[in-house]
């Protein structure tokens, strides 16, 4: 195995990552909650544990990768205030809570797609595993962490040693987010303390997903699923938990404090948690309606891939600041990547570079420099800027001289890099303009020669709808394949009916 080095949240520093089982890893990590379109701020963390577990699959470990689906009990904030964010959806809507989770999960298995992320090999509900988590809640219980109002089911932080840990942060300054629960119920012990479960009571009573339980009709705190959910496929401890950072003061530091509470040994041994991208330099947010969707990129001509292709030019521990012309720049950097490995897919030198074994043999190990260079990267973790740096220096060093190198072992090369950066490249097919684009990109031009600029963006919208778009330039207008127009991921899909509540068992692998 390589020495991949991640940072840990936990101890707040870069370790030497050895898995708990020999070439095995286990690597939990936080879904989204299906009531809405996810944001571009979620993709990237989801872009990043992507990278993260290409990177394990790089080094050759055998991946175990779990997420959850929150589909019930997520409130309108994070504190356990407000309402159940699906219910609000679904009433906002006049959907069913099923029809809403069923919708927006479908909705986010498509963006993962058309971003090339990995699809977790155990992909999970909450509301599958309700027998799972009111078990933890026992488990609690006895060991004297769970408490009982005449509201809900709470954990007592009181109890748990070191509750902060995760966060470092000073038990006083949660309180000020805990204030309107303690108004909520009175029979708080501490306004800290979080929901296990909410009793169908009060501001609940006509909640609709509800379920049997020792304590009563109810439904599950938020953080009670993940601790469920990843003890019942990975075990405890496992390898590797992620999500955002946002997730580190609230939700991870309540998933620490209760499967530790009812097991008695550590949750995970490695906690990863990926910065925010940002509008105008403050956080996106579904709450305040500052946010874009995948769909709002692609219908201004944006790949999905240059989505990508944005995310990986900064650190996953790095803030990045979401522009239209960062994301165009990186647009035409994967763009100019993409006409680089057409172009080297139809050289001459593919198949044959240098006659002289001598001189190629030495070739090749000037390659695996590259190889090298790419690997200490990525392994120092996850530097993708780095990474991407190394493939622009290696293409560069081709272009000065493309008869002295193998083409076929640089194609092979980055090829190689793309099981890391998810950039489709495989997928890149070598194919002429048809007769049919070039002929409306001709008459446009006449159009815009004319001055008849709405007939001539009509022929642009015909020629997008083809799979191709275009780009004025001084030299003239440049016609490309729509990036992903040269992909083939397979759509996964739901099946069943979602209000027969088994909208989880088409997303289990």
């Amino acid at each position: 195995m390589k020495n991949l080095k991640v940072y840990n949240t936990l101890v707040h520093k870069k370790e030497l990552f050895h898995p708990l089982r020999k070439d095995r890893v286990g690597l939990y990590t936080c879904g989204p909650t299906v009531y809405n379109y996810a944001h571009i701020g979620n993709l990237r963390t989801y872009i990043f544990e992507d990278v993260l577990r290409r990177t394990l699959e790089y080094a050759r470990y055998k991946v175990k990768h779990v997420m959850n689906i929150t589909d019930v009990g997520h409130l309108t904030s994070d504190e356990d205030e407000g309402e159940d964010k699906l219910e609000r959806a679904a009433e906002k809507e006049k959907r069913s809570v099923w029809d809403i989770a069923k919708f927006y999960t479908d909705a986010f298995l498509r963006d993962l797609v058309s971003l090339d992320i990995k699809r977790a090999h155990v992909l999970s509900p909450a509301t599958k595993n309700i027998k799972e988590e009111i078990a933890i809640i026992q488990e609690l219980f006895k060991k004297g962490y769970a408490y009982e109002t005449s509201h809900a089911v709470y954990f007592n932080i009181s109890k748990f040693k070191n509750y902060t840990k995760l966060s470092r942060q000073k038990l006083s300054e949660k309180i000020t987010g805990a204030r309107e629960e303690v108004v909520l119920d009175s029979e708080k012990r501490n306004p800290q303390d979080f929901a296990l479960w909410f009793k169908r009571v009060g501001r609940f009573e006509n909640h609709i997903m509800h379920w049997h339980s020792p304590w009563g009709d109810g439904f599950p705190g938020w953080h009670i699923e993940c601790s469920a959910i990843s003890t019942k496929y990975l075990g405890q401890p496992f390898d590797i938990h992620t999500g955002g950072v946002d997730h580190i003061n609230v939700h991870h530091t309540n998933e620490i404090a209760q499967s530790e509470g009812a097991y008695g040994k550590p949750l995970a041994r490695i906690w990863m948690h990926g910065e925010f991208l940002l509008i105008n330099e403050a956080k996106m947010a579904k709450s305040a309606g500052s946010f874009y969707t995948l769909h709002t990129l692609t219908e201004k001509n944006f790949s999905p891939l240059a989505v990508r292709y944005l995310v990986l030019t900064a650190h996953y521990r790095s803030k990045l600041n979401f522009t239209w012309e960062s994301l165009k720049a990186a647009q035409n950097s994967l763009e100019r990547l993409y006409d680089f490995v057409r172009n080297i897919k139809g050289s001459t030198s593919t198949s044959s570079g240098t006659k002289n074994d001598i001189v190629r043999a030495k070739l090749r190990t000037y390659l695996e420099k590259y190889r090298n260079k790419f690997e200490k990267t990525i392994f120092d973790d996850l530097n993708t800027p780095k990474a991407l740096a190394v493939v622009w220096e290696l293409i560069r060093e081709y272009n000065k001289n493309p008869k002295k190198f193998p083409a076929k072992e640089v194609l092979t090369l980055l090829y190689d890099f793309d099981k890391v950066l998810g950039l489709g490249l495989k997928n890149i097919q070598s194919e002429k303009i048809p007769k049919k684009i070039l002929a409306l990109v001709k008459r446009r031009e006449k159009l815009r020669k004319d001055q008849k600029w709405e007939d001539a963006d009509k022929i642009r919208e015909e020629i997008q709808q083809l799979g191709y778009t275009l780009e004025d330039t001084s030299q003239g207008t440049k016609v490309r394949n729509l990036i992903i127009r040269n992909l083939r991921f397979p759509i996964p899909s739901l099946q069943g009916n979602p209000r027969s509540r088994a909208a989880g068992n088409s997303l289990r692998d």
